[in-house]
């Protein structure tokens, strides 16, 4: 049988350990994404992978928030954030700096998640929409890459904080398959 680890027995990082620690080559984007409580999952998503930076772009609310707050436990303390008021905008800027442009969208000659490869050494941002509208069109035209996640049942979607867990996951562990 195996024993529960305690909080204190998992060798977490503090914040300034955080902060300090090398960062996953994976940056996220929220593009006007609406609900609170999924921002803030995002955010402690984004604190177990070592994320660099989440873009909080459109309507996208910022901390400090008590209902982010409430599911990020602490990781917009941890993790790096900024907020832009137009999302493709800062896609070009990221391009500009050669950073791989992936939208997680159902579309027209997306790759699946499944069959997706990385190159370890390249920083991708990864770009989770709005909760009905997806991400934006004009936001999947301008990427270089749109990812899906494979479903097998009735319904169409993923939660978006679920999404992200998926699919940061996904390309972690590739990435770090890799080294």
């Amino acid at each position: 049988m195996s024993r529960k680890l305690k909080n204190s027995e998992l060798d977490r990082l503090d914040v300034t350990g955080f902060k300090d620690a090398e960062k996953s080559p994976i940056i996220i984007i929220l593009d006007n994404v609406r609900s609170l409580n999924n921002i803030g999952s995002v955010f402690r998503t984004a604190d177990a992978f070592l994320i660099q930076k989440i873009y909080l772009c459109g309507i996208t609310a910022t901390p400090p928030h008590k209902d982010i707050r409430k599911t990020a436990l602490g990781a917009t303390e941890s993790v790096d954030w900024e907020y832009r008021k137009d999302t493709l905008e800062l896609v070009d800027e990221l391009k500009q700096s050669d950073v791989k442009i992936v939208s997680v969208e159902q579309a027209e000659n997306a790759v699946m998640l499944n069959e997706y490869r990385v190159d370890s050494e390249e920083t991708t941002a990864l770009i989770f929409g709005n909760e009905v509208k997806g991400v934006s069109q004009d936001v999947v035209n301008a990427s270089d890459t749109v990812l899906e996640i494979p479903q097998f049942g009735t319904k169409h979607s993923l939660n978006i904080s679920v999404s992200t867990g998926v699919v940061v996951w996904d390309i972690w562990s590739k990435q770090n398959a890799l080294k």
